[in-house]
């Protein structure tokens, strides 16, 4: 969905750095989120709000990578999820998020909410179990990341004891 010039126009510059294509680290995602959130253009004709759910499209889809545009209106947020193995990154650009990290362990965990504001990125591993939620007073947008392309994500339940339980795990559409 990235713009495409028109014929006899230039080329935009691709917002994604060679080092992404070559090695898609989170830190390389972190930069690439950075990049297409300063480059307004490329995301901001598709933002739209939905409700009881969050919208949500892919923005681009490549061999080595996929760019995500999220729409969070207040309250809404995600299940507790792991991103199938993928590696990612994303940077809220309008709004704040709240984020809940939930360490690899068998024992109870009571992650503390993390604020997340315009600007900062936030990049992961292959193996980070999360919660993401509007919590504030305003619509949020995110830009997301992911390398692999996503191919399944897995959904957890917390126990009353804290434990995390797999409630399943679904594919993601091409």
């Amino acid at each position: 969905m990235f713009v495409v010039p028109s014929p006899g126009s230039s080329a935009p510059t691709s917002p994604f750095p060679a080092s992404v294509i070559a090695s898609p680290s989170p830190a390389r995602l972190g930069e690439a989120a950075e990049r297409i959130a300063a480059r307004t253009e490329l995301w901001l004709p598709y933002v739209r709000f939905e409700s009881p759910d969050r919208y949500h499209t892919r923005l681009e889809r490549t061999a080595t990578h996929e760019v995500w545009l999220l729409t969070w209106l207040p309250g809404q947020g995600t299940e507790i999820h792991g991103h199938g193995g993928s590696k990612g990154a994303f940077t809220v650009v309008r709004g704040e998020l709240t984020e809940r990290v939930f360490p690899p362990t068998s024992y109870p965990v009571h992650p503390v909410p993390r604020r997340l504001p315009p600007g900062p990125v936030r990049a992961f591993g292959p193996r980070l179990v999360h919660q993401v939620v509007n919590e504030g007073p305003v619509p949020a947008v995110s830009i997301h990341v992911y390398a692999p392309s996503l191919t399944s994500m897995a959904y957890y339940r917390q126990l009353p004891d804290g434990r995390l339980v797999t409630d399943r795990v679904e594919e993601v559409e091409e």
